[in-house]
C-alpha cells in the first residue's frame, strides 16, 4: 500500500512538473521578439532621433543673436549630447528591451532642449512630463485628456497641446504609426517589441498611466512610479554637472556617453555652429 502511495506521489510530481515546463516554455514563445520585429522597432527609434536631430537644427537657428545664459548653455550642451548618444546606442542595439535605453536618453534630450528655449525666452523651466502618447515625436505632453480608443473605454492620456486640441474638438489626433505586416497601426497596438519603445517614454510614470494602456497589445506592462520620479535622473544629471550622463543608463552601450563630437551629419560639422558660438 505503501509503494502504491510513493508511486501516486512520484506521478503526480512529474506531472506537475511536466505542466510547468510547457507553461514555461509557451510563455517564453509568446515574448520572443524576431529579428524583423526587432529591426522594426529599431527603425521607429531611429526615426524618433532623426526628428530630433532635425529639431536641434531649428532650436539652432531660432537662438541665433539671442543672449544665452550657462543654464541654456548647459541644456543644449545637454540635448546634443544627448543626440550623439543616443544614435550610437541604438547602431548597437542586439535585443529589444535595449531600445527602452535609447529612448530614455532621447527624452533627455528633448526636455533639455526645452530648457533652453524656456531660459533664453525668460519663462520658467517647464514641468518635466511625458511625452505626447499619440505621438512620442511631438516631444513633451503637457496637459492629460480624456481619449477613448476605438470600441474602447475612457482614459487619461499625457498629450501635445495640438493633440490635446484635436481630441476635445471630437478630432482624431496625430498618432504615430508604425508598420506591422502589410499595415500601419498605432505603436501601441504594435505587439510586446513595442512595450519596451513603450516603457523608455512613460515607464517613469507607471503608476499614473497604467490605465492607458489598457485593451491594447501593451496593456498591462506598467506599475507604480509617478510625475515627481519621472524628472529625477534629469535634474540629478544637472546637479551633477555631468552632460554625458543622460540619466545613467547609456553604459550599457559602451561610449555612449561621452556624446558631443563632430555632428557633420548636419552638413560639414557646423550643427551648432551659430548657436555655439556664443558659448
Amino acid at each position: 500500500m505503501e509503494f502504491i502511495l510513493i508511486i501516486a506521489v512520484v506521478v503526480i510530481a512529474v506531472l506537475a512538473y511536466n505542466s510547468y515546463r510547457r507553461t514555461q516554455l509557451q510563455n517564453k514563445k509568446q515574448h520572443e521578439i524576431s529579428a524583423a520585429e526587432l529591426e522594426a522597432v529599431k527603425r521607429t527609434a531611429d526615426e524618433d532621433i532623426t526628428r530630433f536631430g532635425e529639431e536641434l537644427q531649428d532650436l539652432d537657428l531660432e537662438m541665433v543673436g539671442k543672449d544665452l545664459g550657462d543654464g541654456a548653455r548647459q541644456d543644449y550642451q545637454r540635448a546634443l549630447d544627448s543626440y550623439e548618444s543616443a544614435k550610437q546606442a541604438i547602431g548597437q542595439v542586439t535585443q529589444a528591451d535595449q531600445i527602452k535605453h535609447v529612448v530614455e536618453i532621447l527624452e533627455d534630450g528633448r526636455y533639455a532642449a526645452a530648457c533652453v528655449k524656456a531660459r533664453v525666452n525668460g519663462q520658467p523651466l517647464p514641468q518635466r512630463r511625458p511625452a505626447c502618447f499619440f505621438n512620442p515625436q511631438h516631444g513633451q505632453s503637457v496637459v492629460d485628456v480624456m481619449w477613448s480608443p476605438p470600441n474602447g473605454a475612457p482614459r487619461e492620456v499625457p498629450a501635445c497641446a495640438a493633440d490635446a486640441e484635436r481630441v476635445r474638438a471630437g478630432a482624431e489626433p496625430d498618432v504615430r504609426k508604425v508598420m506591422v505586416g502589410p499595415q500601419r497601426v498605432p505603436y501601441w497596438e504594435a505587439g510586446p517589441a513595442y512595450s519596451p519603445y513603450a516603457q523608455g517614454l512613460f515607464g517613469g510614470v507607471g503608476g499614473v498611466l497604467t490605465g492607458m494602456f489598457i485593451g491594447t497589445a501593451l496593456g498591462g506592462m506598467f506599475a507604480g512610479g509617478g510625475y515627481g520620479d519621472y524628472a529625477a535622473g534629469y535634474q540629478d544629471g544637472m546637479n551633477d554637472g555631468d552632460n554625458g550622463d543622460n540619466g545613467g543608463d547609456n553604459g550599457d552601450f559602451g561610449d555612449g556617453g561621452d556624446g558631443g563630437g563632430d555632428f557633420g551629419d548636419f552638413g560639414g560639422g557646423d550643427f551648432g555652429g551659430d548657436f555655439g558660438g556664443d558659448f
